[in-house]
């Protein structure tokens, strides 16, 4: 599957927002792979993101080639570190972490990455990762080292955004971290948006569908739901 990013900068123009399945390798069991791509199958996503900020099993290859077996999206890496790195993926979001400033998220690991992914067809998408204030200590925030941007600070996080556009990154992705307490403020969300001209991705956090359409209400380009559609493969069915 191939262009993911210019069918991403087209659903933008047309103003048509996209949702993307978080699935966390960790969090999945090989045999219940068949049944979550029944749910995603009808459920509105266009995308399915893979990864984490651990990932301790060996899983990833096996995993998407099942997923690409039953279902016909886009499958993105959201890797935490290069040995997350698929060849059997679509494409990956090629990190950096513009919030912290522990050299191995800025840098490190994209080097790290350079000799990994010459060995394989995705397609690399540059991607300001910018981690918010949300509550709780997320596992970002515990692996990576950094602090997240205050969640009361939209400017400060929209001068980030931009430094990142600016740096060339062609994706911004606001994360509450996986499990927040609390959601991306939308506040923050209509700042960023205003701010920068890419598509934005927010996550982290969000739990009903009510939210959802808040997010892209506010600005939001792309939704990613991860811990409620673990917690709940029926989410898509609820009104709430």
């Amino acid at each position: 599957m191939k262009n993911i990013y210019h069918n991403i900068l087209q659903a933008k123009a047309q103003n048509q927002k996209l949702l993307a399945i978080l699935i966390d390798p960790d969090k999945i069991e090989l045999e219940n792979v068949s049944a979550i791509s029944q749910k995603i199958k009808i459920s509105p996503a266009t995308h399915i993101f893979v990864g984490g900020s651990i990932v301790n099993n060996t899983i990833i290859d096996q995993l998407i080639g099942q997923l690409k077996k039953e279902i016909q999206l886009p499958i993105v890496l959201f890797p935490g570190n290069p040995s997350q790195i698929s060849a059997e993926a679509d494409g990956i979001l090629f990190l950096m972490l513009l919030s912290g400033r522990n050299p191995v998220y800025l840098i490190e690991h994209q080097i790290q990455a350079v000799p990994i992914l010459e060995k394989t067809n995705l397609e690399i998408i540059s991607t300001g990762y910018i981690l918010i204030e949300s509550g709780s200590q997320t596992a970002v925030e515990r692996v990576s080292r950094t602090e997240p941007l205050s969640r009361i600070n939209a400017d400060y996080a929209a001068q980030t955004a931009k430094a990142g556009t600016l740096i060339g990154n062609k994706l911004i992705y606001l994360e509450a971290g996986s499990g927040a307490q609390l959601s991306v403020p939308l506040e923050m969300i209509k700042t960023v948006s205003k701010t920068v001209r890419v598509p934005l991705i927010v996550g982290g956090g969000i739990r009903s569908q009510k939210e959802i359409e808040a997010a892209y209400e506010a600005g939001a380009d792309m939704v990613v739901i991860g811990t409620a559609f673990e917690n709940n493969q029926n989410f898509f069915n609820s009104q709430s």
